[in-house]
């Protein structure tokens, strides 16, 4: 698969190469994402340390955001904290770290194992991080709670936003399963040949709040299902992460969840809800216009 670097940042955020509404344009059209970073080791992650190299990263955001047409962020979905080159961080938890197209970043972890943290979801002060003077934390959130979240800029000296363009949109249909364009049978006939599949949902997350701009949140496909006689199809995804849709994306308390996808072709959605205070999981049920790629 090709990854064709699209958009490139500075440290200071300045855009070196490439173009943001060439970013829009592939991510719209249903590209994975990948962001690749650089950074020496003795600033970010062992600071203070005498090890100077360059730690190249390239990380995997495999859920994606298209805000308005007009602004995209990317989600790590199955990161754990990890403390490179050394193993795992010292407590289980995900690190949904989220990054927005010019550079601004934010971290979400909700901690997986026992712990009695049971304080209600607040703002809380900006914290100074003097062994790491390059982070610039903006606001933090929930810190008393099972998934504290904060907002911040790390300047790396690189930012590249790699797409792969190898998907391709078969199937689009309205929220009650009027087809847009494209063709079931052309969705369950690749399915069948084993092809990958992805679907973007439009306004999955218009009950979080936020500042209430259409969006399309793109998914990966797990196991789908095609009944031949009644012609239903349907899909669980991969694990996802909501938040509610702003310019920049960011965390704050109570306007992000996570969870899984059931979605079917007639714009049925079910959402298997993990609270991220509570740890109990719920269903919410939902019709939603649905936008079906396959590679």
């Amino acid at each position: 698969m090709k990854w064709t670097n699209v958009l490139e940042l500075n440290a200071e955020r300045t855009i070196t190469g490439g173009a943001p509404s060439r970013l829009h344009h592939t991510i719209g059209a249903g590209a994975d994402l990948r962001i690749y970073t650089a950074f020496p080791h003795n600033e970010h992650l062992e600071p203070g340390s005498d090890n100077p190299e360059i730690v190249d990263e390239v990380s995997e955001f495999r859920t994606t955001y298209l805000i308005d047409d007009r602004w995209v962020a990317g989600i790590m979905t199955t990161r754990m904290p990890i403390d490179p080159p050394l193993g795992f961080g010292p407590r289980p938890s995900m690190s949904y770290f989220l990054y927005n197209e010019d550079g601004r970043q934010a971290i979400a972890r909700p901690f997986l194992d026992e712990g009695l943290e049971d304080g209600e979801p607040a703002e809380c002060p900006v914290q100074e991080h003097p062994e790491m003077p390059k982070y610039q934390e903006e606001s933090r959130w929930d810190d008393a709670t099972k998934s504290p979240a904060h907002n911040f800029y790390y300047p790396f000296d690189k930012f590249r936003f790699f797409t792969n363009e190898s998907w391709r949109e078969t199937y689009v249909h309205e929220a009650d399963g009027r087809p847009r364009r494209g063709s079931l049978s052309a969705l369950t006939d690749a399915f069948k040949q084993g092809a990958e599949m992805k679907v973007g949902l439009e306004g999955l997350c218009a009950d979080l709040g936020g500042e209430g701009l259409p969006h399309v949140v793109f998914v990966p496909c797990g196991p789908g299902y095609h009944h031949t006689e009644s012609k239903v199809f349907s899909v669980g995804t991969h694990p996802t992460v909501r938040v509610a849709p702003s310019i920049p994306m960011k965390y704050e308390s109570r306007n992000w969840d996570f969870g899984s996808l059931f979605v079917r072709t007639d714009g049925f959605v079910q959402y298997w809800r993990r609270d991220p205070y509570t740890m109990e999981f719920s269903k919410r049920d939902m019709q939603l216009a649905l936008r079906w790629f396959v590679r």
